[in-house]
C-alpha cells in the first residue's frame, strides 16, 4: 500500500522527528521568541551605534588637535572602554552602580539606571565611542594637508573648514574601520543577555534551558547573527561604492 503524498512542510516535520539528530520543529515552535530577540537586537545595537558617533565626533575633534585641557581626560576615556572587557563594563554599570545609595535616591534610578535596557544601552554606547573616538581621530589627522590649505585659500572659517572639508574627508577614511566597528558591536550585544535582557542570545537561552537542546538554539541564533552581519556588510559595501565612485578609474 502506497503511503499518501506529503506536503513539503510535513516532510520536514518528518525530517526532524525521524532522520535528523537535530529538531528543528522545537525551534520553529519558537520562532516567535527569536524573531522578538532580533528586533531587540538590532534596536540597541542601532542606538548604541548612533549615540556613541554622535559622542564620538567632538570627541575625535578634540583629540586631534590636542585641545589642552580636554585631550587628557578624552584619552583617559577611549583608554578605559578600549582596555577594559565589554562584560566588566556592563556588570559595573548594571551591578555596580546599584551599590551606592547616593545612586539609588537620585532622580535617575527609578527610570534609567534601575532598568536592565537602559543599562546595557549606556554601556554600548560609551564603549563604541571610544573605539570610533580614536579611529575618527586617525583620520582626521591623515587629512591631506593639501586640501586643508586649499579651503584656508577660499577663505573658509575654521568651523566651516572643519564642517565641509575636513570631517567628510575622515568619514570616508574611517568607513572600513566602521563597518568592523558595527559588526563587532552586533556581536558584543549579545552581553545584553546576561543581564535579563531578552535579546536574540537570552532568547536562544531561555529555549535551551527549558528544553535543552544548545544545538539548535544556539544554532539559531548563530543563523540570526549570521543574516545580520550579512545585511550590514552588503550596506556598507554599497556605502563605499557610491562614496568611493570618483577614486574609480574611468576607461574613455
Amino acid at each position: 500500500m502506497t503511503e499518501p503524498e506529503r506536503t513539503f512542510w510535513e516532510y520536514l516535520v518528518h525530517v526532524s522527528e525521524n532522520n535528523s539528530p537535530l529538531d528543528f520543529m522545537l525551534v520553529v515552535d519558537h520562532i516567535d521568541k527569536f524573531l522578538y530577540g532580533s528586533l531587540l537586537t538590532l534596536e540597541i545595537t542601532a542606538l548604541s551605534l548612533l549615540i556613541g558617533g554622535v559622542v564620538a565626533v567632538p570627541l575625535a575633534v578634540v583629540r586631534a588637535y590636542r585641545l589642552r585641557w580636554f585631550n587628557g581626560p578624552i584619552w583617559a576615556f577611549t583608554y578605559f572602554f578600549r582596555g577594559t572587557p565589554l562584560l566588566v563594563q556592563t556588570y559595573l554599570i548594571y551591578y555596580g552602580l546599584a551599590q551606592f545609595e547616593f545612586v539609588r535616591d537620585s532622580f535617575l534610578w527609578r527610570p534609567i539606571l534601575s532598568s536592565a535596557w537602559w543599562c546595557a544601552l549606556i554601556t554600548f554606547s560609551l564603549n563604541t565611542a571610544g573605539y570610533t573616538t580614536e579611529f575618527l581621530r586617525g583620520a582626521i589627522e591623515n587629512t591631506p594637508h593639501g586640501e586643508v590649505e586649499a579651503g584656508r585659500a577660499c577663505g573658509m572659517s575654521p568651523l566651516k573648514l572643519m564642517w565641509r572639508i575636513v570631517l567628510p574627508s575622515a568619514f570616508r577614511r574611517a568607513l572600513p574601520a566602521y563597518s568592523n566597528e558595527v559588526i563587532f558591536m552586533l556581536h558584543g550585544s549579545a552581553l545584553a543577555g546576561v543581564i535579563t535582557i531578552v535579546d536574540l542570545f537570552g532568547a536562544a537561552k531561555i529555549v535551551n534551558s527549558r528544553y535543552f537542546v544548545p544545538f539548535e538554539s544556539f544554532i539559531t541564533a548563530g543563523f540570526f547573527y549570521l543574516c545580520c552581519t550579512f545585511c550590514i556588510v552588503w550596506f556598507f559595501k554599497w556605502v563605499e561604492k557610491h562614496w568611493y565612485a570618483h577614486l574609480r578609474p574611468r576607461i574613455s
